[in-house]
C-alpha cells in the first residue's frame, strides 16, 4: 500500500511556509519569494522548500538565499506550532531553477523560429 503521508505533509508545509513568509518574516531580502514546491523525506525528518523570485540577477539570488537561510529557524518553529507532527522536519530552502530553465528553452525556440522565418 502506498504511503501518502509525506505528500500531505509537504502540502501543509507549503501552505504554512507561504503564509509565514508573507506575514511573519520582515526581512526585505525575502520579499517577492514564491514557494513552488516542497519535498519531504519518507521519514518526515527533512524538507526541501523550493522557491523562485521575480528578479534573476546574481546579487538578488544570493541575498534572497541568505535571507531565507537566516529565516529558516523561525519558519521551522512556526510550522511546528501550526502542524501537529511528532517532530518538525529540518527545513532547507532551495532555489527552483526549473522556471529559468523553461524561460531559456522558450528563448532558444523563439530565436530558432525567427531564424526560420527569415529564410
Amino acid at each position: 500500500m502506498a504511503n501518502h503521508r509525506p505528500g500531505r505533509v509537504a502540502q501543509e508545509i507549503r501552505r504554512e511556509a507561504t503564509d509565514i513568509l508573507r506575514h511573519s518574516i520582515r526581512d526585505p531580502r525575502v520579499d517577492g519569494v514564491t514557494i513552488t514546491d516542497v519535498e519531504v523525506t519518507n521519514d518526515l525528518q527533512h524538507a526541501k522548500i523550493f522557491y523562485s523570485t521575480l528578479k534573476d540577477d546574481e546579487r538578488t539570488k544570493t541575498e534572497t538565499q541568505k535571507g531565507l537561510d537566516k529565516a529558516s529557524g523561525l519558519v521551522r518553529s512556526e510550522i511546528g506550532g501550526r502542524i501537529k507532527l511528532y517532530k518538525t522536519p529540518e527545513i532547507r530552502f532551495v532555489r527552483d531553477e526549473s522556471l529559468e530553465y523553461g524561460n531559456r528553452i522558450d528563448q532558444i525556440l523563439n530565436e530558432l523560429h525567427e531564424k526560420e522565418s527569415k529564410n
